[in-house]
């Protein structure tokens, strides 16, 4: 059985955080782009699809060559890729080379992804959620800090400028060759035992298809925000682009300390639970998205980030446990091909914007958090969790 090893998760959790960091730019970014170009919503939403196919659809492919056998080489090329396709952005002077930038980018995400999260998984010991959550806090930060550090970069040095963004990678692609023994992992050891297997039954199968059905709904609301928080505030309301930076960035930092603060708690409390509670309180409080303004809009933007991605370890500790020999296609799956196909959903947002306004795709996002729960609802979790004081907080 592998040991806790935080010094590892942090350093995997730094690249998670860097290549991450263009992930959740992009959308920020879109509105500069839109307005060079002279791109509609709908080409704007197309973008995103690409980013979506190139960084998440896709994963499951590296993570099928992931438990092939390690391949470690994956963590700071992914790196790599994803900051030279984004800092290309600027360059483009057309569509074409904007959608071929944005498939560079997203292609070395999909790189880091299953890797990371296989690699991760094997330091985390019996505490996989807690340990795991380390890991993934550092992509939610990524996400978090990329709209604002984008749009700050743009605000004070122009779009030309974004390039200085190529030093993360950088940086990271140097620690993780100098501490590359560190974090390889042993031969001998294959995969860390887990308690609990589960045979690859049609009920194994059923719950793994509810997870991925649920991670859509999560994350078409949580691309659906950033994306369209930025197109109401810029273009729409015609207001401050670091304002609306500083929204996103908001929803954000509350996803990545809800990370750290749903993943112990769901632990105790079961992850069913968890998953459970998470959607029908994003449901509850969506509407006051809409409603508040002023210092009470940046409270429920925040809280409402911190309860929507508080599930984002838990549902990747679901999938892994339903099949535990082999992280790194499920790992492909549920960080991936979900997120990726949740985020093609806001295409359709973007059709429903060029017809009936921004406002209107906005409000459209409000019943995606009840499908999700709706879902929960009848997911079965056939997996005997280690719950020393709640045994029964599953739900099944």
């Amino acid at each position: 059985m592998s040991r806790f090893n935080f010094k590892v998760l942090l350093l995997l959790s730094s690249g998670h955080l860097v290549v991450d960091t263009f992930q959740g730019a992009l959308p920020a970014v879109l509105p500069f782009l839109k307005d060079n170009l002279n791109l509609s919503y709908t080409m704007a939403g197309i973008i995103l699809i690409m980013s979506n196919i190139t960084s998440s659809v896709i994963q499951p492919f590296f993570g099928l060559i992931s438990d092939k056998k390690e391949k470690a080489f994956l963590l700071p090329l992914g790196a790599f890729l994803a900051g030279a396709g984004f800092c290309l952005l600027p360059l483009a002077r057309n569509y074409s080379l904007v959608l071929l930038s944005v498939a560079i980018s997203g292609m070395g995400i999909a790189c880091y992804h299953p890797e990371g999260f296989k690699t991760a998984r094997f330091f985390t010991g019996q505490r996989m959620a807690t340990g795991m959550s380390v890991f993934s806090v550092g992509g939610n930060t990524g996400m978090a800090l990329g709209p604002i550090l984008a749009l700050c970069i743009i605000q004070y040095g122009g779009f030309l400028s974004l390039g200085w963004m190529f030093l993360l990678p950088m940086l990271f692609v140097t620690a993780i060759i100098v501490f590359r023994r560190s974090v390889a992992v042993p031969n001998s050891g294959t995969q860390p035992a887990s308690k609990g297997k589960t045979s690859s039954s049609k009920a194994a199968y059923l719950a793994l298809f509810l997870i991925i059905c649920t991670i859509i709904m999560r994350t078409w609301i949580l691309f659906g925000l950033m994306t369209y928080i930025p197109f109401y505030y810029i273009n729409y309301l015609k207001g401050n682009p670091v304002f609306a930076g500083k929204l996103v960035s908001l929803l954000l930092i509350g996803g990545a300390l809800g990370t750290l603060a749903g993943s112990p708690l769901a632990d105790r409390w079961g992850h069913l639970f968890w998953l459970r509670f998470s959607m029908l309180s994003c449901a509850l409080m969506f509407p006051f998205i809409l409603w508040l303004q002023g210092a009470a809009l940046f409270a429920i933007v925040f809280l409402f980030g911190l309860v929507l991605i508080s599930t984002f370890t838990v549902t990747i500790v679901m999938g892994q446990n339903l099949f535990p020999d082999n992280l790194g296609v499920i790992s492909g799956l549920v960080v991936g091909f979900a997120i990726g196909a949740g985020g093609i959903g806001v295409t359709l947002l973007g059709v429903i914007a060029d017809h009936f306004g921004v406002p209107v795709a906005i409000k459209c996002m409000g019943v995606l958090p009840v499908a999700g729960f709706l879902l929960t609802m009848i997911l079965r979790y056939p997996v005997a969790q280690q719950l020393k004081d709640k045994p029964s907080a599953l739900g099944d």
